[in-house]
């Protein structure tokens, strides 16, 4: 199971919006509307409580209760917006959430350890994993990509992925 403690990273504040302490977000997840699901979120230091994001070109504008004008939402240019991991709501089986993905062991299906999950993409034909190895005889740790494809990625839970050994670099 996921670390329920682990901050998810919804957005990030991109600046201000206007004179009137909107702010411009840069998304991470579903859209403007995956953050209607929630009310409060993390912003470094401090707690922001949303009021109102509609879609906007390339992201979305919100309006936060603590932003009063600019200059408070020029301040917090570059902020992450983030919610505790037990927040978001439970999926089906067989689906995932990119941040749970990350950090995970890869073994091959021979058995042999691959490395661990560092990114999860997605270039508009599916979900691929970055996997990371680990370094070895003083060189650089190796980073390659694998689809997250029924063939290339029999079996995953939790605790590790299993990669198809002809997918391993």
């Amino acid at each position: 199971m996921a670390d329920a403690s682990r901050p998810v990273t919804l957005a990030a504040i991109a600046g201000a919006h206007g004179v009137r302490g909107e702010v411009r977000l840069k998304l991470f997840g579903e859209g403007a509307e995956a953050l209607r699901a929630f009310s409060l979120f993390d912003a470094g230091d401090r707690r922001l409580t949303l009021k109102s994001v509609r879609p906007a070109n390339q992201g979305a504008v919100a309006t936060f209760a603590e932003i009063a004008d600019r200059s408070a939402a020029e301040a917090l240019r570059g902020v992450l917006l983030t919610v505790p991991r037990s927040s978001l709501p439970p999926l089906p089986d067989g689906e995932y959430y990119h941040h749970d993905l990350l950090g995970l062991p890869c073994v091959s299906t021979d058995g042999s350890a691959i490395g661990d999950v560092v990114a999860v993409e997605n270039f508009g034909a599916g979900d691929i994993l970055e996997i990371e190895k680990p370094a070895v005889a003083g060189k650089k740790p190796q980073r390659f990509m694998v689809p997250m494809t029924a063939r290339a990625v029999p079996t995953w839970d939790a605790d590790r992925i299993v990669i198809d050994a002809a997918f391993v670099e």
